[in-house]
């Protein structure tokens, strides 16, 4: 019987074959690198990782000093600035 903390889809379900029968090994998700929230691009210098480790670190380890860092690349942050700037 699985466990009840299994039973969610925040662990992947993988079949090992053994000699026998087929396993399923219940495994924690990989984290996803950090994306632009406009082109989608993957964003340099931002921390990936469990949540606990991502805390550990000091706030500049995590992500760039910048206005919009985290969520923008470089390149849609200096359009936004740029529109901003035009209105």
């Amino acid at each position: 019987m699985v466990r009840g903390s299994q039973k969610s889809r925040t662990f992947r379900r993988i079949h090992v074959k053994t000699p026998k029968t087929t396993k399923l090994v219940y495994a924690k998700r990989s984290h996803k690198k950090a994306h632009c929230a406009q082109c989608g691009q993957v964003l340099p210098g931002v921390a990936t990782g469990a949540k606990s480790l991502l805390m550990k670190m000091s706030k500049t380890e995590r992500r760039p000093e910048r206005p919009y860092a985290g969520q923008l690349c470089s390149k849609c942050m200096r359009a936004k600035i740029k529109a901003a700037i035009k209105n």
